[in-house]
């Protein structure tokens, strides 16, 4: 939590120092004065069906997300606006034309900024692909041969131009005709922003389409206006800013999008929450202390009665602490699901936001710092976020680089966490070549395993049976059986070997990952699987790959077994039974 406020308060320190310090430095420039504006009124152009963000009322008026915001910035800046809302096209030619000043809501991309200069963004559109109900399609790869509706001029439409020409593009004037022709049946998909399509489709009732689960892409989403018309951009962006600092623009969000965000737990109804799990986990805890008490007086009469039979007594014993030791383990295991699962969602938002926002501060650094330098050689030193800028132009690119690292860390550790808390009971019942899950897995790690070692052997069986299985979930434990080997090794020189094999004995195909190492002390092999065991905390280990690959094999029938010197390396063995035997 220290870290993500030390990066948020950072994050909020630079913005506005670029956006209020290098505006005045630009117009220190004699030689680069921006464009006056001429009229006293803003002409603001915007789509006419592109809700929750612009449309038109009931009575035709402009209203939705950015139009609020367009007049709130219009309000603190002091200036008047005009709202024209028409078709994208039209109002993509009238910017050109000079018959609209700005447009209100334009996604970035690099191929706009020939034409375009954009303000920063004041959120964020997520494209998708909508299908009619039960349609095959699930990737862009699968449009390849399709027949796909665009709206005319927009990023989705520029995309498919530039990305997929041999697609057939039939285009449309507005989401909503996109949405009509697909669910009447016409062409095999449409490009929509997911959350105005939902809108659409829930006002024209068309119950037989959707999007699909994962987004195609998410694009920044803000003003923009045509190329050189600096007063216009710092208008909007100053008054941006402006709205931000006040929570003016937190209201504004609050009315038209906040309402589609999760609502937030309150104390009151965690501790609800919390009494649900810990009580009936405190009634299973007493139970299986009363149960194992009443099992010992039980033992301990019989072992009474049958002193001579020692070794039926001890096997009996034996039995009992397994049983209680598996209990125990799948409690905290449980336990352990609902806290990760909890604390993963937790992070991953501010996160998220963390991750949204650096590339746009490390992209405004870059083209400030030649205004700076110019202002530096002419000036001499100034003060810069109460340091010297002579100091602070070296240290703000490092800064920003451990914020980036810092959060493709916490990323990192979020999925294991999300990994270990997800539960995996679907049926394993696809034929899979093991074969071909290593070389996968391999090539995968082929970058990575050459920058560790100059010796790595890969050794396949000519012929093996098939196991059932998922063939991504095997993926993911070879390549984090290979991840450990690379980074327990220290030097180049040491090999790494990776071999399969058939064991005829026990009729299950064998894959073996071997490394020359520092290897495991043999006190700590019987814990390796325990959620969050790691020998390699200080380098940034989480101790949950092992713990999520032991699950993955349990759930496709196998076992892991660890075998290891310390200073020789270790050997992890994977086996797994052959498609008979799961059959049987």
């Amino acid at each position: 939590m220290i870290l993500i406020t030390r990066l948020t308060s950072t994050t909020f320190l630079l913005l506005t120092l670029l956006w209020i310090v290098v505006p005045a430095f630009c117009f220190a420039q004699p030689q680069s004065t921006p464009p006056v504006l001429t009229s006293p009124v803003v002409i603001v152009g915007g789509d006419l069906a592109y809700p929750p963000y612009e449309f038109a009322d009931e009575d035709g008026l402009p209203t939705g997300f950015i139009v609020d915001l367009t007049y709130a910035i219009a309000e603190v800046m002091g200036f008047q606006v005009e709202i024209h809302l028409g078709d994208w096209h039209d109002m993509r030619r009238a910017l050109k034309a000079g018959e609209v000043d700005i447009l209100q809501g334009v996604a970035y991309i690099e191929e706009r900024l020939e034409e375009l200069d954009f303000t920063p963004p004041h959120s964020t559109i997520y494209q998708s692909i909508w299908t009619r109900t039960g349609a095959p399609i699930k990737t862009l790869q699968d449009l390849r041969g399709k027949e796909v509706i665009v709206m005319r001029d927009s990023v989705m439409h520029e995309f498919m131009m530039a990305q997929m020409p041999e697609v057939t593009l039939i285009i449309t004037n507005s989401l909503g005709d996109a949405l009509q022709l697909l669910a009447a049946g016409k062409h095999h998909c449409a490009l929509v922003s997911k959350l105005p399509g939902e809108y659409l489709k829930r006002e024209a009732r068309l119950t037989n389409i959707q999007p699909i689960a994962k987004s195609l892409v998410e694009q920044p989403y803000g003003y923009a206006v045509r190329k050189g018309n600096h007063a216009l951009v710092e208008r909007f962006s100053n008054g941006l800013v402006i709205l931000k600092e006040s929570g003016r623009y937190q209201q504004i969000y609050n009315k038209w999008l906040g309402v589609l965000e999760p609502p937030r737990l309150s104390w009151r109804r965690v501790f609800e929450y919390s009494a649900l799990v810990v009580v009936p986990l405190l009634m299973i805890l007493a139970g299986t202390v009363l149960w194992s008490r009443t099992l010992k007086i039980k033992v301990d009469e019989r072992t009474a009665q049958l002193s001579q039979e020692v070794k039926e007594r001890k096997r009996a014993v034996e039995e009992l602490q397994l049983r209680q030791k598996q209990l125990l383990q799948a409690d905290k295991m449980t336990s352990l699901g609902i806290l990760v699962s909890g604390v993963a969602h937790e992070i991953n938002n501010p996160n998220g936001l963390i991750t949204l926002n650096l590339p746009l501060i490390s992209r405004a650094w870059s083209d400030a710092l030649p205004i700076l330098e110019q202002h530096y050689d002419k000036h001499g030193d100034f003060k810069l976020g109460w340091l010297n800028y002579s100091r602070m132009r070296d240290e703000i690119p490092e800064l920003l680089s451990e914020m980036q690292d810092c959060s493709r860390s916490i990323k990192s550790i979020v999925e294991d966490l999300k990994d270990f808390a997800r539960r995996d009971d679907e049926p394993v019942t696809e034929s899979v070549d093991v074969n071909a899950v290593v070389e996968t897995a391999s090539r995968l790690l082929d970058n990575q395993i050459k920058k560790m070692t100059r010796h790595f052997h890969l050794q396949l069986a000519s012929t093996l049976p098939m196991v059932y299985g998922r063939a991504q979930r095997l993926e993911q434990v070879v390549i984090n059986l290979l991840l450990n080997a690379c980074q327990a090794l220290d030097r180049p020189e040491q090999g790494i070997w990776l071999s399969t094999r058939y064991n005829a004995q026990e009729h299950s195909v064998v894959i073996e990952v071997r490394d020359e190492g520092c290897g495991v002390e043999e006190s700590q092999l019987p814990f390796m699987i325990d959620p969050f065991f790691t020998t390699k905390r200080e380098q940034g280990g989480t101790g949950l790959g092992l713990s999520v690959s032991a699950g993955i094999v349990e759930n496709h029938g196998g076992r892991l077994e660890f075998e290891s010197t310390v200073g020789e390396g270790l050997c992890v063995t994977l086996s797994l039974p052959e498609e008979g035997v799961i059959n049987e």
